[in-house]
């Protein structure tokens, strides 16, 4: 076998001189584990050291442009952009980093670092209230440019059909041609945005929207189940919670399978013929990464 980092004189650097420069993009994803109480105490503002996301937000950033000075033999790269996003949970902070370049390498590993120094700035910044915190599930999500192409932790299962927001709550809503999601909030300009929320983005299969078809219901146009993505190819109801997706460049964590109506005698469909599909199928995500997301995106399941 021939090791890339390794001649008969020892370690040596792999030779990227003579390869051409593409645009390179990389997302990683980890999480730190805590008590239920610290994040109470981060959501208070109550954290001993103070803010503990924009310092660990600008630590994963300075990783990720050290990376060549951490990681032996690690090649210098002019990278583009780092972004680092936040999420939290009832015990869980989640972090992920998107990193892009224009270079003769990839932007692997500085995405891995940029989540890396962001979970240690994170256990650093709350080690005084609470010690037994750990870091885990550290993994390159996606990436995209040179020579081996795209790579994404999973199995693309579906796409987006249709992405649709109301403005106003109580209002049905009605497709755009892309919005904008902020990490732990939603889509920017929802009414239904929520910073924190359980129900940050609802999806419902066209699958599922098929069977009310079925049924007679006329005008079934895409978000008239309140439903933010419309998708096709994905059985989003059998989704275990818990279970990642990528959905466009965005990383979202099902938080909910279905919900109770929120009209007393059922919505405008139920009381058309007696049943709707949006309580029974549709799905509820919490948004890890910001980023964009429009039709005909392709929607990953994450592993791991």
């Amino acid at each position: 076998m021939e090791f890339t980092h390794l001649d008969e004189n020892g370690a040596k650097m792999v030779d990227v001189g003579g390869k051409v420069k593409t645009e390179r993009k990389a997302i990683a994803y980890g999480y730190v584990k805590t008590a239920p109480e610290t994040i109470a105490l981060i959501k208070d503002g109550k954290t001993p050291k103070g803010d503990v996301f924009n310092t660990a937000r600008i630590a994963g950033i300075q990783g990720a442009k050290k990376t060549s000075e951490l990681v032996p033999l690690c090649h210098n790269i002019f990278i583009s952009c780092v972004k680092v996003d936040f999420a939290m949970d009832a015990d869980t902070i989640h972090i992920t980093a998107t990193a892009s370049s224009t270079s003769e390498t990839g932007v692997e590993m500085e995405a891995l670092t940029a989540v890396s120094v962001s979970a240690l700035t994170i256990y650093d910044m709350l080690k005084a209230v609470d010690k037994a915190m750990t870091i885990s599930g550290i993994t390159l999500v996606y990436k995209e440019g040179g020579k081996s192409g795209l790579y994404v932790k999973g199995e693309q299962k579906g796409i987006v059909k249709a992405t649709n927001i109301s403005e106003t709550k109580g209002t049905v809503k009605h497709s755009i041609d892309a919005v904008d999601l902020l990490a732990d909030f939603g889509i920017v300009g929802d009414s239904h945005a929520e910073k924190g929320s359980t129900r940050q983005i609802s999806l419902l299969g066209e699958e599922s929207i098929d069977k009310m078809r079925a049924l007679g219901v006329p005008g079934l146009c895409f978000g008239k189940f309140a439903e933010n993505f419309t998708t096709e190819g994905i059985t989003l109801h059998t989704l275990p919670v818990g279970t990642k997706l990528l959905i466009g460049e965005t990383l979202h964590i099902v938080t909910q399978i279905g919900k109770k109506c929120h009209a007393s005698d059922g919505c405008e469909v139920a009381r058309t013929v007696g049943t709707c599909i949006m309580p029974k199928e549709g799905i509820f995500t919490r948004v890890l990464s910001s980023g964009q997301v429009k039709p005909n995106d392709k929607i990953y399941i994450i592993e791991g």
